[in-house]
């Protein structure tokens, strides 16, 4: 398994998860009982977003899209 995408917080982790799942990407998010750790303060660079090696290359490609469409409307 390869990081495909290490997110802000858990919420955006499940976000890109569901957009790789969602385009036949078993994605698995990593982090949840380290997001914890720190309390009432958002940890930040602990939750990442894994997937299976072969499918590393169609995730950037998507994780991408979603990244550049997401500043487009910003």
């Amino acid at each position: 398994m390869q990081i495909a995408y290490r997110a802000r917080d858990i919420t955006e982790a499940h976000i890109i998860a569901g957009l790789l799942r969602a385009n036949h990407i078993e994605a698995h998010v990593g982090g949840h009982y380290l997001q914890g750790a720190l309390g009432e303060i958002g940890a930040a660079g602990f939750t990442n977003v894994h997937v299976a090696d072969e499918d590393w290359v169609l995730a950037r490609a998507l994780i991408e899209d979603y990244e550049a469409n997401r500043l487009e409307q910003s």
